[in-house]
Parts: structure tokens; C-alpha cells; sequence
């Protein structure tokens, strides 16, 4: 396992005598960033961490309950937000944007699982577009290297030349496309999870399915016993969707906007993104950097090397790959 990964100090040093008693031991928190999923809801209310041991607490540096944080301008996307550096020590984007982030240094790609998240292109219900072909020239709002991005590309280029696949940056992330598309300020826009199953409640149409995968990245040095817990926590909330998804689709309000949640009926949505416990091999690592490469999503000069075994760490072995328990 790589030096950065090593169980870290997490209890003071010993103070000098004449502060000691006003000082208090502190064992630093797991910071999680829930990226507007079920799983990690679930796990919560169900007390899983809490039953792994895990010490931990929520910070999304990216949601708000106006959703401004969305808005975060032209070409800046998922990329843009692990470059600038997190704060929390798991978080989650497509595999794409974590694949380049992690080969240029900015975490460590988890090879140990990866999710898959149900995605499509929607347009308003008097939209003339019917068919994926009539897309072509339209300008779909998605999110910069992110991946909306990637997703729209590989789904639109069955149907029509690269030149005709014409993607609006300038209009935020998820939130903000939801918003912009429910008030007609853009003719169609990439969306996955809650907003997904809103946009589909409220009559709008799904021209075509964008599903894709996404990986996680661990930042920072967390305890790899920690990374472990938290994972075996989301494979025992992820069986419990799998049987009872209606029981938790209600959560998708704790990261939509409010403004939208009178409208909101969740007991039609399903749920969302999937956590698959098996490994981002070497060979998925190596075709997704290939695809992006070919299609100049980064610039050659920011694509760094495509090396596995730098940019990914695995746990598996020590009680994640092959759990049985719970």
C-alpha cells in the first residue's frame, strides 16, 4: 500500500504539562462527500457506520439547498474541483474525471468498487426534438469534464458526426441544468440522479439513455481501515436498496434544491445510482483513458501518463473483496 495510505496519527501529541488539562485528545473525523446518492443516507439512518466504527461526518462542498453551488460558471466542472483540491477524504465522480485526476496526482482512484448511474439527454414536452438524430446542432447543457460529458459523446456519436454533437459548458452543474431546463432557458440538458427521475415526473422527455460509470477517490491520507468501514457500511445500504428502494427514495431531498421539493413526488423515482463491489481493473482503467484521449476531452499536455498502479489503490484483501458478512 502506498506511504500516503498508512494508518495516520490520529490523537495529539502530548501536550506541554502546563496546558494538558485544557486540552482534549481529538480523533479526527471521516469526512464524506454524499454526491447526491442514496447510499450513504442509508447507511446513516441505519446506523452502519456507526456499527463499523466509523467516526465520520457529511461535508458536500458542492450542494446547497439553493443549488447556487452549481452555479459554478463556463468550463468548470468536475475536474476543475478535484484540481482545486477537497476537503473531504472520499468523494465521487464519473470514472472518467477521477481516472485523469488520479493519473495526474489529485487522489487515488478506489479500485475496489464502482457504481454504474442511470443518465439520459431530456427535453420540454413541446420540444420538436423526438429522436436522437434531431439533436444534432441543439446545444445540450453538461457539465464540463464531467460526466454528462463524456456520457453525451459516447451516446450521441452512434447517431451523428463529432461535428454535429454541440455541448453548452456555460450552464453549472447538475442543479443549475435541472433549473435552467425546468424554466426553458435551455433546449435540453444531460441529467442523472434525483434530478433524473424529477425531470421524468414532470412530463419532460428522455430523447436517449446516457447511463454511466463512476468512480470513487480517496484524497488526503485517511486510515485505510477507515476507507474499509465506509464501504462495508455502503454494501449494506446498497442490499437494502436493492430490496426496498421505495423505502429511500425520499432522501433525494436532502441534496435537491428547495425550492423544488413541494413538486417533488419521490415515491415514483427509483434509485439512483448502484454501488458494484467488483474491481476497476487495469483493463477498464486503460480503454477509459484510451476513449478520452481519442477524443481530446483534456488537452495531450494534461493527460499525464496512463500508469494503473500509480493512480489507483486497492484494500481489497483485508475485509472488502469477498465480504460475506452482514
Amino acid at each position: 500500500m502506498p506511504e500516503r495510505f498508512r494508518h495516520r496519527n490520529t490523537i495529539n501529541k502530548e501536550p506541554p504539562p502546563e496546558t494538558k488539562s485544557h486540552q482534549e485528545v481529538t480523533v479526527p473525523k471521516f469526512v464524506i462527500a454524499p454526491h447526491m446518492r442514496l447510499q450513504e443516507w442509508v447507511a446513516e439512518e441505519k446506523g452502519y457506520f456507526a456499527a463499523e466504527g466509523l467516526e465520520y461526518e457529511f461535508r458536500d462542498e458542492i450542494v446547497s439547498k439553493d443549488g447556487k453551488r452549481h452555479d459554478l460558471g463556463d468550463k468548470v466542472g468536475a475536474y476543475q474541483i478535484f484540481e482545486k483540491g477537497r476537503t473531504t477524504d472520499v468523494s465521487c465522480a464519473c470514472h472518467w474525471t477521477v481516472n485523469v485526476a488520479a493519473s495526474n496526482g489529485h487522489g487515488k482512484l478506489y479500485a475496489d468498487a464502482y457504481s454504474v448511474s442511470p443518465a439520459g439527454i431530456f427535453v420540454p414536452p413541446d420540444s420538436p426534438v423526438r429522436e436522437p438524430s434531431d439533436l444534432a446542432g441543439v446545444p445540450i447543457s453538461v457539465g464540463y469534464q464531467s460526466g454528462s460529458h463524456y456520457a453525451t459523446i459516447q451516446a450521441l456519436e452512434q447517431y451523428m458526426p463529432p461535428g454535429a454533437i454541440k455541448l453548452s459548458f456555460s450552464d453549472g452543474l447538475l442543479f443549475k441544468r435541472m433549473e435552467l431546463l425546468i424554466d426553458g432557458k435551455v433546449p435540453a440538458a444531460s441529467l442523472f440522479s434525483g434530478p433524473y427521475y424529477f425531470l421524468e415526473q414532470l412530463g419532460f422527455r428522455k430523447i436517449i439513455d446516457t447511463t454511466f460509470m463512476m468512480a470513487s477517490m480517496i484524497t488526503g491520507d485517511p486510515d485505510p481501515e477507515d476507507v474499509r468501514k465506509y464501504f462495508r457500511a455502503l454494501r449494506r445500504a446498497q442490499r437494502d436498496i436493492d430490496l426496498r428502494p421505495e423505502l429511500y427514495t425520499h432522501y433525494y431531498k436532502k441534496e435537491m434544491p428547495a425550492q423544488f421539493h413541494d413538486r417533488m413526488d419521490t415515491r415514483r423515482w427509483g434509485p439512483g445510482e448502484r454501488i458494484v463491489f467488483e474491481p476497476y481493473t487495469r483493463e477498464v482503467f486503460e480503454e477509459s483513458f484510451e476513449w478520452i484521449a481519442q477524443h481530446e476531452i483534456f488537452p495531450e499536455a494534461e493527460m499525464s501518463a496512463c500508469d494503473y498502479g500509480e493512480a489507483v489503490v486497492s484494500m481489497a484483501g483485508a475485509g472488502l473483496a469477498g465480504e460475506t458478512g452482514h
